[in-house]
C-alpha cells in the first residue's frame, strides 16, 4: 500500500487519485513531533483525507497519547488503525475498542523493540507492523537486519488471519526480501511517489509481492 509521506502536500488528492485504481488501501503516516521527530498531519487534515479519498485510509500513528488518538481516527473513518506498542499505557484495551469500531487493529513496534513482548496479545490483533526504518522520516534506507524478526512475528502469527506488515525502505529491490522472510502486507512511499509513474510502480511492488519463486 502506498504511503503519502512524500507525496506532494499541496495536492493530496491528486496523488492519491494516481494509485487510488491500483491500490488496496492508503498508508497514512501520522506524526506528533514527540514522539518521533517530525510532523505530519493534524487530526482535521487526516480527517479530511479519510473523508475524501475513495479507499480505505491505514492510519499508522506515531504520537503520544495515542489510546485517546486512536479511537478518534476509528471513528473519523479510517480502516485500519496501527497504535505503536511504545507509545500505547493500555495496548490490549485500545486494540479492543479499535475492533468494536469496526476498523483493523494494528500493532507497531520500533526496530529496537522485541516482538516476543506482546505474543500474549495476538488474539486482539488484526495486524503487526516491523518497522525497518527508525519511525519519523521517509526515505530512509531498509534495515535488513530486522528481517529475522518479521520472520519470529511470522512464527507467533502462525496460521491465523493477521497480517504481517514491513514499513519502511520498501523498494522493488527490498520487497521480495520481506516477503521471503515472511511479511504479506507492504508499505512503500518513496519508491512509488518518486517513480515517473506511480500506478505502474504499485504493479511492479504488487507482483514481487506475490509473484511464486
Amino acid at each position: 500500500m502506498p504511503s503519502i509521506l512524500n507525496a506532494d502536500r499541496n495536492d493530496i488528492q491528486g496523488e492519491i487519485s494516481k494509485i487510488a485504481g491500483v491500490s488496496d488501501f492508503i498508508h497514512l503516516d501520522i506524526m506528533d513531533d514527540i514522539f518521533v521527530p517530525n510532523m505530519s498531519w493534524n487530526f482535521d487534515a487526516a480527517s479530511e483525507i479519510i473523508r475524501d479519498t475513495p479507499i480505505g485510509i491505514d492510519a499508522h500513528l506515531m504520537v503520544v497519547d495515542v489510546d485517546r488518538i486512536a479511537i478518534e481516527y476509528a471513528e473519523a473513518g479510517a480502516a485500519s488503525v496501527t497504535i505503536h506498542a511504545e507509545a500505547s499505557l493500555s495496548i490490549s484495551s485500545t486494540l479492543k475498542a479499535l475492533r468494536k469500531r469496526g476498523v483493523r487493529s494494528g500493532l507497531a513496534i520500533k526496530p529496537a523493540t522485541e516482538i516476543e513482548f506482546y505474543a500474549n496479545l495476538i488474539d486482539d490483533i488484526d495486524m503487526f507492523l516491523i518497522m525497518t526504518v527508525e519511525p519519523g522520516y521517509g526515505g530512509q534506507k531498509f534495515m535488513s537486519e530486522m528481517m529475522e524478526k518479521v520472520g519470529r512475528t511470522r512464527s507467533i502469527i502462525g496460521s491465523r488471519p493477521i497480517w504481517l506488515q514491513v514499513d519502511g525502505g520498501i523498494s522493488m529491490e527490498t520487497i521480495s526480501i520481506a516477503r521471503e522472510a515472511g511479511a504479506d502486507t507492504f508499505v512503500a512511499g518513496s519508491a512509488v511517489f518518486s517513480a515517473p509513474d506511480p500506478a505502474e510502480m504499485v504493479k511492479n511492488l504488487r507482483h514481487l509481492a506475490t509473484s511464486v519463486q
